[in-house]
């Protein structure tokens, strides 16, 4: 199953909901929106800095996690990037495949 890292940072209306609620119903109901869609919640943590969330977690595909960004960023309430990871072995792979490619001005 391909793993996603997302990236969010909170409104300032989300910021107080999350304040209100509390961190951990958050990533429960991150949680339960992965499970429903048939993946997987790897990880979740909050943050300083640029964001507020760094999660990581599993999507039956590409569709289902374009689909949750799409669900998460329209909420208003954060906004989020999501990040396609593949594993050490798939990079393996991709090194082997030959690209004809030619760089701009080449």
């Amino acid at each position: 199953m391909p793993k996603f890292l997302s990236l969010a940072s909170y409104t300032p209306d989300g910021a107080k909901a999350l304040a209100k609620a509390g961190g951990s119903k958050r990533r429960t109901a991150i949680e339960e929106m992965y499970k429903k869609l048939g993946g997987r919640l790897e990880t979740f943590y909050y943050a300083f800095g640029d964001f507020d969330v760094v999660a990581i977690g599993e999507a039956p595909d590409h569709v289902t996690a374009a689909a949750m960004s799409l669900a998460i960023n329209a909420s208003g309430v954060a906004q989020t990037r999501t990040i396609v990871l593949i594993t050490p072995e798939e990079m393996d792979e991709a090194s082997k495949v030959s690209v004809d490619y030619r760089p701009p001005g080449a």
